[in-house]
Parts: structure tokens; C-alpha cells; sequence
């Protein structure tokens, strides 16, 4: 991957103050709920840069990138998540893959959104419309991905997701996630939470967590204070005895490389070689996971297919 440059100072210097991005475990309530929470600011700026997002696409892209560092909480080793939504909206879609290790990647399928007119609320129901969630675990080892699928109810990624797992999964979940901006539209402060009842959970004790969660707020501003996920969960979950369990470090993360769109375009027909060299150079490859642009002269090109037409 290429990681395109953060060009506003003050953005570089407020971001470089923070703590680095990360995602913590918890067990709270004896142990009954698992919590997910992660920081991930220096993380949706960097994706911001790398696809080149206006405010809207990076508020919703970042929900999901925020999304997939959370559920890949679920998943160990070299096990990874990837999320999907098709959906009638201007959004049409979002791809997230999220591995274990903590590397995010994924994109919108429109980028920028077609918007006939500025949003008014942090609403995101009409970008979406009807549509379908998708949530498949590829497990190391296992031929055959895990996938779950619902219909969208809300138009809403934190309350559709509990919805899936609900559904899919019959699993009592909660969700939810913040994006800080200043009047600059620029993210100061980006995180989320995912919690999970385990079994022994009473519906007492998930009650009051839903109770909870609906009066949560502020994370991506405490976040952009320079507090870390860490210390914000268990500030929030403290009268359920929390219990710190696991650290991972998360953050922007594709594995594509030059390397491998040359082997892409070895492998393609002759007739679409011919055509390339027939083109304008340089010529221009970009991974839509992440943005990066790869860039081949005439010369590199021909040496690529040099032997084959």
C-alpha cells in the first residue's frame, strides 16, 4: 500500500499529539459481556487521504472502518471479516475487509456520494435506502467462508449491525460509533464500542447496558482530547467491574503492491496487452481497497509483456 501524505499541518500536528489507535477487549458484569473499544483517528484520516473523501463519504466510510476494527475483535490469528452493503441509496454500497491483526481496508462504491441537496442531521437512512448487510468470517484453515445476511431496517450502521447479529446470528449485541469534526470538517477525534452478551448475560444486565448505550456520547471528542480507548471504556462501563483482557494495535492497512499488479497484468490477454501499449503512458493502476496508484512508463510495460505478444 501507498500511503498518501496528510497535507494540512494543523491536522499533522493535532493528530501526531494522540495516542496511537488501538482496540481494546474487555469482560464486564462478572464477566457476561465482552467489550470491544477502539481509537481509531489516525486511522480514518489516513483513509480519508488515501481515497481522497469530502466530509460526508469520510462519515460514512469512517463508520465503516470503525465497524470493521470492531467486529474483527471476534475473529484471532490470520482470520478476517469483511462487511458488506448494497443498497438503493446514493451510497450504494460500502466493502470493508477487517483482519485480526488489526489491518482495516475497504472503500464506497460511490465516491463522491451524489447528494441533490447538503445534508441537514448526521442521518444516514436516505444515503442508504434499501439494501442488504453482509458479515462473512474467513477462517485460516477453513475452505468455506461463514456469511450472514440481512435486509436493511435502518439505514443506520451501529443499529443494522445489531440487527444482524440479532437476526443472524442470535447473538445480543450493541453498537456504536463517533466521528469528531471541527468547523474545518476535519476528524479530531474517531472511535467505537461493540458489546457482546456472552453466555450467563441475565436480561437485567443487558437491559441496563442498552439503557446505557443510548445515553453514551462524546467518544471521538474525548478521543480528540488525547484520551485512549482504554481509559474511555473504563471510565463508561466502571460500575460493571471492567476487566482489561486484550490490546491490539489497529490502523489504514492493504496488502496490494506493485509486485502484484504486475502479476495482474502479465496474466491478462494478449489482445488487452496490445491495447495498453497502444495507449497513453505512464499507465495508471489504483486499488480500489485503498487508493494506492501504481505507475508503469512505456518502458516497464513492454518489459512486463515482453515474450508474451
Amino acid at each position: 500500500m501507498i500511503s498518501r501524505p496528510i497535507e494540512d499541518i494543523e491536522l499533522k500536528e493535532h493528530i501526531a499529539s494522540l495516542p496511537p489507535d488501538g482496540r481494546e477487549v474487555f469482560l464486564i458484569a462478572d464477566g457476561s459481556v465482552r467489550v470491544s473499544a477502539v481509537s481509531a483517528t489516525w486511522m480514518v484520516n489516513q483513509m480519508r487521504a488515501n481515497h481522497r473523501t469530502g466530509f460526508i463519504e469520510t462519515y460514512v466510510l469512517g463508520q465503516g472502518y470503525i465497524a470493521g476494527a470492531l467486529l474483527s475483535s471476534a475473529v484471532k490469528g490470520n482470520d478476517r471479516i469483511q462487511l458488506g452493503i448494497e443498497c438503493g441509496g446514493p451510497v450504494k454500497g460500502m466493502y470493508i475487509e477487517a483482519w485480526a491483526s488489526g489491518a482495516v481496508r475497504g472503500y464506497l462504491m460511490n465516491n463522491p456520494i451524489p447528494l441533490e441537496k447538503p445534508l441537514e442531521s448526521f442521518d444516514t437512512s436516505e444515503l442508504y435506502g434499501p439494501g442488504f448487510l453482509t458479515v462473512t468470517r474467513i477462517l485460516e484453515g477453513s475452505r468455506t467462508p461463514v456469511s450472514g445476511q440481512i435486509m436493511l431496517q435502518y439505514g443506520n450502521l451501529a443499529a443494522d449491525l445489531e440487527e444482524y447479529f440479532q437476526e443472524s446470528e442470535q447473538t445480543r449485541t450493541l453498537f456504536y460509533t463517533s466521528i469528531e469534526f471541527d468547523r474545518q470538517s476535519r476528524v479530531q477525534g474517531a472511535g467505537g464500542i461493540f458489546l457482546q452478551a456472552l453466555p450467563g448475560c441475565s436480561d437485567e444486565t443487558f437491559g441496563s447496558l442498552r439503557e446505557k448505550m443510548k445515553g453514551i456520547g462524546g467518544m471521538g471528542k474525548s478521543l480528540a482530547g488525547c484520551m485512549t480507548a482504554d481509559a474511555y471504556a473504563a471510565s463508561e462501563f466502571a460500575s460493571y467491574d471492567p476487566e482489561h483482557i486484550g490490546h491490539t494495535p489497529i490502523g489504514f492497512s492493504c496488502p496490494c503492491s506493485k509486485e502484484h499488479f504486475s502479476s495482474y497484468l502479465r496474466s491478462l490477454p494478449d489482445a488487452e496487452k496490445s491495447a495498453m501499449l497502444e495507449g497513453a503512458f505512464p499507465l495508471v493502476l489504483t486499488c480500489v481497497n485503498c487508493g494506492s496508484e501504481y505507475s508503469y512508463t512505456e518502458e516497464e510495460t513492454k518489459e512486463l509483456f515482453r515474450g508474451s505478444i
